[in-house]
């Protein structure tokens, strides 16, 4: 299977009976991102955050009383 990545527009072949090519088939919302673009935001991300100003913005939990 053929995908071009997102961020690089490199072309990569994927074999199929994978399972990131089942999910690429199966799910057209899915994206690809090569292992170096992937990579490269990992460790740009990891610098932000060891610098203390990145904050991540999750939604709060309701606990239930039930």
């Amino acid at each position: 299977m053929r995908v071009k990545c997102v961020l690089c527009e490199k072309i990569d072949n994927l074999h199929d009976d994978t399972l990131e090519a089942k999910r690429l088939r199966n799910r057209p919302i899915h994206t690809y991102m090569c292992t170096e673009c992937t990579e490269r935001i990992t460790h740009k991300t990891n610098e932000r955050i060891a610098t203390g100003n990145f904050k991540l913005y999750r939604p709060n939990k309701v606990a239930e009383d039930f």
